[in-house]
């Protein structure tokens, strides 16, 4: 079970470009690659999957246990022949003192070797005890080489080599040149989704291109042999047994498609054929029982998305008449009356009582814990801590919102709504800002699909 990790010294050091570039370099020479993501992230898991042509999937301390992130690897790796795990920040940040949540934490746990991607901007003799430094913090984590990054030309590149050689046994595998044509556009969520260009496969074959000429892809491969075989139990998959196959109508175009790949499988898993639909181009909703809009962008949209005045309508009649609808985030804004960024105000759907408005920094942002409150609309899911484990992540407050609106969850630590609450519950919709994740610690998609059967069952 051949795999790595692929981590750096700190954030922004292009690490998700190096670890596209490998995955659609492994993938053009034939290999079976499968991406991984570390912690929440909807955006790079798309560029990783996009590259290796086959989904990526998150592995998330926050929200699952350690067995589960086992057992998740393990399945995911079946039939594969390398595993590509992306990390997220530094190699050793995360949340707790003790680093327990930390990327090498993760590789601890995986038996993971890890490759360091290094920013080399400006650096000469200085990279060595960098890279000292990051072998001696945890000498346990088996740094198997390291990867120069952002480096200014081939002068640049024989410095570094020399100081590395000479005052450190790290094997240097690569060293990718500073190119603006490797650079993914950034903005204020992270990298653009690879949904909304039509480009991204140029791009990506571009990155690979430049990862197999300067970075030395069988000492790769050799280091992810390196990797001993995980020995765990693969949970046995949980379905729903009915005679009652749902249709979930899914938002997935340019404005919407943060969703989880563990997340699509599971719905299918519980009975659910998911139903795609296109708030931009398409007309009405779908033949569907339930509704899900995940997050996305849509205020770069927020034109296209007034100007479908009949889709907006269609949602609007679903939710009004009952239908059952989950919202997340970007979905969230969607639903609301109008949607205002850069002095622009847009018609949204109009179904939540509330404006929403655009900000130049974040309103929430991190990992959140929630508590069901006695009105959530899916009943109280058990969990072992009576708390729901989830991130945000949005530049976006509700303005105008209806005092007398109930919420689903309150609040024990993040922003949500106000701060104190969370997810807006107006007859069978439920919308928060918090984004979810099916995992062992709460499977919320055996609540929201069985509020869709408890709807249908109610209308007989």
């Amino acid at each position: 079970m051949p795999h790595l990790l692929i981590s750096a010294a700190h954030k922004s050091s292009g690490k998700t470009t190096i670890s596209v570039g490998l995955c659609a370099a492994f993938k053009q020479r034939g290999l079976i690659v499968q991406p991984f993501k570390k912690g929440p992230d909807y955006i790079d898991p798309m560029w990783l999957g996009r590259a290796a042509r086959r989904a990526c999937h998150n592995l998330d301390f926050h929200v699952s246990s350690q067995v589960a992130i086992q057992d998740n690897f393990v399945q995911r790796m079946q039939g594969a022949d390398i595993g590509i795990i992306e990390g997220n920040k530094g190699l050793y940040d995360g949340l707790d003192l003790d680093g327990s949540n930390s990327n090498a934490a993760l590789a601890t746990l995986l038996d993971a070797p890890v490759i360091l991607v290094l920013d080399a901007r400006g650096m000469t003799r200085g990279i060595a005890p960098l890279i000292l430094g990051y072998q001696s913090f945890e000498p346990d984590i088996h740094i198997g080489g390291v990867i120069l990054n952002y480096v200014g030309g081939y002068r640049h590149e024989e410095k570094l080599r020399r100081v590395i050689e000479h005052y450190t046994d790290a094997a240097v595998l690569g060293a990718v040149h500073q190119a603006s044509e490797l650079e993914i556009v950034e903005r204020h969520l992270g990298l653009m989704p690879s949904s909304e260009t039509d480009k991204r496969d140029d791009i990506i074959q571009c990155i690979a291109c430049t990862v197999a000429e300067q970075v030395d892809l069988n000492k790769v491969i050799e280091l992810a042999a390196t990797a001993p075989k995980i020995t765990t139990t693969v949970s046995s998959v949980t379905t729903v047994s009915s005679d009652l196959k749902l249709r979930v109508g899914i938002a997935q175009d340019a404005a919407f498609g943060f969703y989880y790949a563990g997340d699509l499988e599971r719905f299918k898993q519980a009975g659910v054929a998911l139903v795609p639909f296109n708030t931009i181009d398409d007309k009405k909703l779908p033949d569907i029982d339930g509704l899900f809009i995940g997050g996305g962008f849509p205020e770069t949209q927020m034109a296209a998305l007034e100007s479908n005045q009949s889709l907006r309508e269609s949602i609007y009649n679903f939710i009004e008449m009952g239908g059952p609808a989950y919202a997340e985030c970007g979905g969230l804004m969607y639903l609301t009356r109008s949607l205002d960024w850069n002095g622009k105000q847009y018609k949204m759907v109009g179904v939540i009582p509330a404006d929403c408005i655009m900000c130049d920094r974040p309103q929430g942002r991190g990992y959140v814990r929630l508590q069901q409150t006695v009105d959530a609309p899916w009943g109280q899911l058990s969990t072992e801590s009576n708390e729901i484990a989830a991130h945000e992540f949005h530049y976006s407050r509700l303005e105008n919102l209806d005092p007398e609106i109930k919420f689903a969850y309150e609040v024990l630590r993040g922003t949500g709504i106000n701060g104190r609450n969370d997810g807006i519950i107006y007859k069978n919709l439920l919308a928060s800002y918090t984004h979810l994740r099916d995992t062992d610690r709460y499977h919320w998609i055996d609540g929201f699909v069985a509020h869709i059967r408890n709807h249908l069952s109610s209308k007989k």
